[in-house]
């Protein structure tokens, strides 16, 4: 009955403020945005950000799991695999030879159960500035969980791998929730502070992580972001967005698409609406409540979501040890060379292709 009552008393406080915000809009700075809503594209990214909420890392790891046999069972290899046990942090980094291009792929929450992590999300402040973009702020928790654990490391080792056999080729970066705030904050990484190109993010149901002024400088750096809402998933509208508070609040960077429905009975189809470039778009996922964690957890038909909640166990056998194996902390780090024939080397056209 308490965890009820907070729940409710979360939503009452969240609604009265978003009625009470309807003064002025802020507007984030930005070139030209260049991102391209790719609908097969995103079908294919959501089986991988799926996939990586696997437990089973045998499976995860040689591509054979139950979510592996989809858009993404053919020509794709983990080269690297990151399990943050203290923190319960999973991510990995592999080559798909369909979409000739490297993807990184981050699990969302699961170690508590979603309501609580979501009842978490509507009090996190704005409380340090991103380093290097004066006047840029964001949580100190989405910053952490990408930039101050074993994540990153295993991250950056992979992608100079995958760089060293293929040269310059395209990254796909992609994670669901709170995957999507650490796939945003490596794609910002692997530009700003490694030089990459031709990096793209694509996310789902992912939450606000900064402000207005991070989110223009995010897409000054990363203008091929698109992030993907459904519905009425609560998500997207957390940390809360009060545009009467601009200096404080919490900003989306762009470009939303969003998924809903119209229609009635068996007359339901599905709508994806790419929205403003603003990032906060007041005709698209704002223009309803979200208060929906079911639209959370299934974006294209696909579940996005542990197997088990409240756990951060994992299954593996002896077979791994060749790949790696754990630091004193218990954290697990997996890591192979690709295949060199797994993909092609790029070319100019190719990384124009990829993108549009």
């Amino acid at each position: 009955m308490e965890r009820s009552g907070s729940w409710l008393r979360a939503m009452v406080v969240l609604t009265c403020l978003v009625a009470a915000s309807g003064a002025r809009e802020l507007k984030v700075r930005s070139r030209a945005h260049k991102a391209i809503y790719n609908h097969t594209l995103a079908t294919i990214l959501v089986e991988y950000a799926s996939a990586v909420y696997m437990s089973d890392l045998t499976e995860l790891f040689s591509w054979t799991c139950p979510r592996c046999d989809g858009k993404t069972k053919q020509g794709f290899e983990v080269i690297e695999l990151i399990v943050d046990v203290q923190h319960c942090l999973q991510a990995y980094v592999g080559v798909a030879e369909d979409l000739n291009a490297m993807v990184i792929a981050f699990r969302g929450t699961q170690e508590h159960s979603i309501q609580n992590w979501v009842e978490d999300l509507y009090w996190k402040q704005l409380d340090i500035n991103y380093p290097g973009m004066p006047g840029a702020m964001v949580h100190h928790g989405f910053y952490f969980a990408y930039h101050n654990t074993t994540i990153r490391p295993g991250i950056l080792d992979a992608v100079t791998r995958a760089k060293d056999l293929y040269g310059d080729i395209n990254v796909m970066v992609t994670g669901h929730s709170m995957g999507g705030a650490m796939a945003s904050f490596c794609g910002l990484d692997l530009v700003v502070n490694h030089e990459a190109r031709n990096v793209q993010v694509l996310t789902f149901g992912q939450p606000r992580i900064g402000n207005a002024v991070f989110a223009s400088c995010y897409s000054d750096h990363v203008p091929n972001t698109i992030r993907i809402t459904n519905g009425h998933d609560i998500v997207p509208h957390l940390p809360p967005y009060y545009s009467r508070f601009p200096q404080k609040t919490y900003h989306h960077f762009p470009r939303e698409v969003w998924l809903y429905n119209i229609g009635f009975g068996s007359l339901v189809y599905q709508v994806e609406k790419v929205c403003d470039s603003s990032g906060e778009d007041p005709s698209c996922s704002r223009s309803v409540t979200g208060n929906s964690l079911a639209d959370h957890l299934v974006y294209y038909g696909v579940g996005l979501m542990a197997e088990t909640w409240g756990s951060c166990k994992i299954v593996k056998d002896a077979r791994l040890k060749e790949y790696g194996g754990e630091d004193v902390k218990g954290n697990l780090m997996l890591s192979r060379n690709p295949s060199a024939s797994t993909l092609r080397l790029p070319s100019d056209s190719d990384a124009k292709s990829n993108f549009s």
